[in-house]
């Protein structure tokens, strides 16, 4: 059985539209698959982000990922840790567009907005 067909469509299609309206670039998602990385790296990482962020609001944004399904805590010997990694969901949506994926539209920026009031 494939990934997709155990996602929810809905599922896959609201973390697609989160992805690309959070402010972490398609290197940081790439990166992600093969590392963990905690926010205070990854706010001090100019390449994974589209504008400067502290940590605080890198961990927001790993919140909403972790929510969407796209990232998930690492675990080591004591448990959960600080640093996260992409999911197989993630993955999924991450290869569907090998080059770059599309910009949000106005009208799938408005409908994350208004989910994440």
């Amino acid at each position: 059985m494939y990934l997709s067909e155990l996602v929810d469509p809905l599922s896959l299609t609201r973390a697609e539209e989160g992805l690309r309206c959070l402010q972490l670039k398609k290197e940081f998602y790439i990166a992600a698959e093969f590392e963990a990385f905690n926010s205070e790296t990854i706010s001090k990482r100019a390449e994974f982000l589209h504008y400067p962020l502290s940590s605080t609001q890198v961990e927001s944004i790993f919140i909403s990922l972790i929510g969407l399904g796209v990232l998930r805590r690492e675990v080591d010997g004591q448990g959960l840790t600080e640093r996260v990694r992409l999911t197989p969901m993630g993955r999924q949506i991450l290869h569907r567009w090998p080059e770059n994926w599309p910009s949000p539209g106005i009208l799938i920026r408005l409908k994350y907005n208004f989910r994440h009031i």
